[in-house]
């Protein structure tokens, strides 16, 4: 039996963020310095066939003018064998670094074949579409959930806003869109910690619910789509990475929005943007957390962003299946659809009052 001065043993909550971020008009044309400040000598670009155009390649000639070898692996899909493909270039070429230039899709395998590697990672966004380009966390086809998995956060993040404002408006809509969704998954958590006794970190939960609500009263200002005018999309976009970061889960940013989103991924030939699908479940399950969800849906309007099932491109029967179908996506994960089980009618009266259908 343990004496009464035997210290108890204190669980340990590992927090990991990004060394170095950076934000502004022409930033990406000191990844060289930072890779230098880093140690970095030898980098694997990974981007696809047009990010290569749009920076890709940029970024290969500005480690080269500081005497940094880089290779690329040019990606079409984020499926888990191009991880692999990717951590066999990774391999050949000694990186020390993966370099993830491009959307979602670049980054998500980057990070993932860094993660398996051993390799650092940073992320270079070209659009700012949804709040993955700073955390530690990866979205994969072809493995056992259609959510995210842990695998690495960034060591530095450099978010050219030019090059974002340069980007098609609809990504920079879809990224408000998932920063918006955080009104109802920070209410999903407190639920989660009220009704389930789930673990609820109130710093975690108000940093990922200011940026939700920034957005919202910025939504005017983002509709410009400057370098200048976006920046508060982008702080918002790391902030709720941080958010996920300080929580060590996707909890204070994922809830029933999110898990209609990944409903629609599954039934859906041709889904939607991630934050697109987001935002239209957020007015629902705010509605149904008695949250203003005429509020969410203005926003969203005045934003660009889509906010009914045909803007979406998505059959009327496709939203109800997905909103009834979304719990058992990941019943480990209690939210406002665990409480409140939408059948077909009521997912349908809930549709309807919201003009989602």
């Amino acid at each position: 039996m343990a004496s009464p001065d035997t210290p108890k043993t204190i669980p340990v909550h590992r927090i990991d963020l990004p060394r170095i971020v950076l934000v502004g008009k022409d930033v990406l044309f000191l990844l060289n310095g930072i890779c230098g400040e880093l140690g970095f000598q030898r980098a694997l670009i990974v981007t696809g066939k047009s990010t290569l155009k749009v920076a890709g390649e940029r970024v290969q000639s500005i480690l080269a003018g500081d005497g940094i070898h880089s290779d690329r692996s040019i990606v079409e899909d984020a499926q888990l064998e191009t991880v692999g493909r990717v951590m066999e270039d990774a391999q050949k070429s000694r990186a020390q670094v993966l370099i993830g230039v491009g959307g979602g899709r670049s980054i998500d395998v980057a990070k993932l074949a860094a993660a398996k590697t051993g390799c650092a990672f940073i992320s270079v966004p070209t659009v700012a579409s949804h709040d993955g380009i700073a955390s530690s966390l990866a979205s994969v086809k072809g493995m056992e959930r259609p959510y995210t998995v842990k695998a690495v956060s960034p060591i530095a993040v450099v978010m050219d806003s030019g090059i974002i404002a340069d980007s098609p408006y609809r990504f920079t809509a879809a990224g408000c869109g998932d920063v918006i969704s955080k009104a109802t998954e920070v209410e999903d958590w407190k639920l989660a910690h009220r009704d389930n006794g789930d673990y609820y970190g109130a710093y975690a939960g108000s940093l990922a619910l200011m940026s939700s609500q920034l957005i919202m009263e910025s939504a005017e200002k983002i509709r410009q789509n400057t370098a200048e005018t976006i920046r508060d999309l982008l702080e918002a976009l790391i902030s709720c990475s941080t958010a996920m970061s300080i929580a060590g889960s996707s909890r204070p940013c994922s809830g029933s929005a999110h898990l209609f989103s990944h409903a629609l991924d599954l039934i859906v030939d041709k889904p939607a943007l991630h934050g697109e699908q987001c935002g239209v479940g957020t007015i629902m399950m705010a509605r149904l957390h008695g949250l203003d969800w005429e509020k969410i849906r203005d926003s969203l309007v005045m934003i660009g962003a889509p906010t009914t099932a045909v803007g979406l491109g998505v059959k009327r029967q496709k939203i109800l299946e997905a909103l009834t179908m979304a719990q058992d996506v990941r019943p480990d994960r209690y939210t406002i659809l665990s409480k409140i089980r939408l059948d077909r009618a009521s997912a349908e009266a809930l549709a309807v009052e919201t003009g989602v259908i």
